[in-house]
């Protein structure tokens, strides 16, 4: 369950961010590097904190999302990529995570020279037909931004797991305004949708946070999956 958390939460905040905030900006910066930090809750308990980091070093961007629920599980995931003229190429992915005295792992690698995708959970491998404009769980959320602020909003992404290459859809769901540790932001709701009944995620994005994820709730059959801001360093509208 730990691990599926965590995943979940990946997914969040990465594909999360994004959409249908064409009528709340009122500036739109470039992709910066930021940090911002979570609450993480599991069946409406608090259990532990995440924290999500950009960084960018020469051509190279890096996004790390890294949780502990307690001294129960951790995992961390990074993205690599590179970012030209609005839109990501990613490079690699990899995901470690520990329940416990169990650990795990998956790893992505994006070659478009030879139009393949490797991926490698545990001792499992498998290869996927190359899909123009692939992203993985992570850098999904920051091409939805990028491509919010250009106006050039998709109806759908290509993104990376270890056994698919799937098509991702969101729809918006309206505005609210939800109250965090770190202040309270007009949001927009957004709905990612899933294939398997019982499952569905939500997110709140804030404009005045560069539409920064800063709720999170998932929701798979009996249990259930949240993050909510605490802190947040980078732009500000």
């Amino acid at each position: 369950m730990a691990t599926f958390a965590v995943k979940t939460l990946g997914i969040a905040a990465g594909v999360s961010t994004a959409l249908l905030f064409s009528g709340f900006a009122s500036q739109a910066f470039a992709m910066s590097p930021f940090q911002a930090s979570y609450q993480f809750n599991y069946n409406g308990k608090n259990m532990g904190s995440a924290t999500r980091t950009l960084s960018k070093a020469g051509n190279g961007w890096t996004y790390v999302f890294a949780a502990k629920a307690g001294g129960i599980a951790s995992a961390t995931e990074s993205s690599n990529f590179g970012f030209s003229g609005g839109s990501i190429t990613s490079q690699s992915f990899k995901r470690t995570s520990k329940i416990l005295i169990h650990n795990n792992t998956m790893s992505i690698s994006f070659n478009p020279g030879a139009k393949i995708i490797n991926t490698k959970k545990d001792d499992k491998a498998r290869s996927f037909a190359w899909k123009s404009g692939v992203l993985d769980e992570l850098n999904a959320e920051l091409q939805v931004r990028e491509d919010l602020k250009s106006g050039n909003l998709k109806s759908g992404y290509w993104i990376a797991d270890a056994k698919e290459i799937e098509a991702r859809k969101f729809v918006k769901q309206g505005a609210e305004q939800v109250k965090t540790a770190y202040g309270t932001f007009d949001t927009i709701k957004v709905v990612m949708k899933h294939d398997k009944p019982g499952r569905e995620t939500v997110f709140w994005l804030a404009p005045k946070l560069d539409y920064l994820p800063v709720k999170m709730a998932h929701q798979d059959q009996k249990s259930s999956y949240g993050l909510l801001l605490t802190g947040y360093k980078g732009p500000v509208n």
